[in-house]
């Protein structure tokens, strides 16, 4: 049946799809994007909790299935959530010198350079803005290693950072058990324990923002982890609805 995409941590068994995942989650290796792989699973239907995936030898990309039973607005919180399930994941993965921070846009930081990016689709987010949706979907990308060498400064990979133990399965299956415990906090407690531990991960606070329709100094996030923008003496909310993408 369709649940909220929240099963509990546990034993879990490799299955076809090849990963260890917790009670209630299935995984399915994919050949092409898993992004659009989950869109299309979710509108045909499948159970929350489906993990679509697939390695390459330059990138680590994977997608969650949610069913979400709140409307879009709130659902969408699950993009910072699966960030900081990311973060604790490859955190207690890699070496302590390691720095994994988020940026409110998605973007995946490894010592202080994009590494990758998390990002969402919904089913026809402007279908339904009162209910919820039938459908969520959060994708990552994660670089393994640089194909240019590294000229630029502000571009890292997975490898080139001191993490080269870390196997992109067991990240996977780890970013799955911590996302599952963050959606149990988050469901017990609401947003503010979630919120609070997602700020310290976030370097935008303070810093000139980096989303190009909207210009200005970050001041922060609402409750519901809007981004609030100072500019021409007016402060803007941008809420994380803004970040919703068209399917694949």
């Amino acid at each position: 049946g369709r649940g909220r995409g929240a099963g509990r941590p546990g034993r879990g068994m490799t299955g076809p799809g090849g990963l260890l995942l917790p009670p209630l989650m299935s995984a399915r290796a994919c050949a092409d994007d898993p992004a659009r792989a989950a869109c299309q699973a979710a509108m045909q239907g499948c159970d929350a909790g489906l993990m679509t995936w697939r390695v390459t030898p330059a990138a680590v990309q994977a997608a969650l299935v949610f069913a979400p039973e709140v409307d879009l607005a709130r659902a969408m919180i699950m993009l910072p959530l699966c960030g900081v399930g990311f973060q604790n994941a490859l955190g207690a993965l890699s070496p302590p010198e390691v720095a994994v921070e988020l940026r409110w846009d998605g973007t995946i930081l490894l010592n202080g350079a994009a590494c990758g990016r998390l990002r969402a689709h919904a089913a026809d987010p402007g279908a339904r803005p009162a209910g919820p949706p039938d459908w969520l979907v959060v994708a990552l990308d994660l670089r393994l290693t640089l194909t240019e060498g590294g000229a630029d400064p502000q571009i890292t990979a997975l490898y080139e950072e001191g993490c080269g133990e870390v196997t992109p399965e067991a990240l996977l299956e780890a970013w799955a058990r911590h996302t599952l415990n963050w959606i149990g906090r988050w469901e017990a407690d609401g947003n503010r324990v979630l919120h609070e531990e997602w700020r310290g991960l976030v370097p935008d606070i303070g810093q000139a923002s980096t989303l190009a329709d909207h210009p200005g100094k970050v001041l922060g996030t609402d409750e519901s982890f809007g981004l609030l923008i100072a500019r021409d003496d007016t402060t803007h909310l941008v809420p994380l609805t803004h970040l919703l993408e068209d399917m694949p």
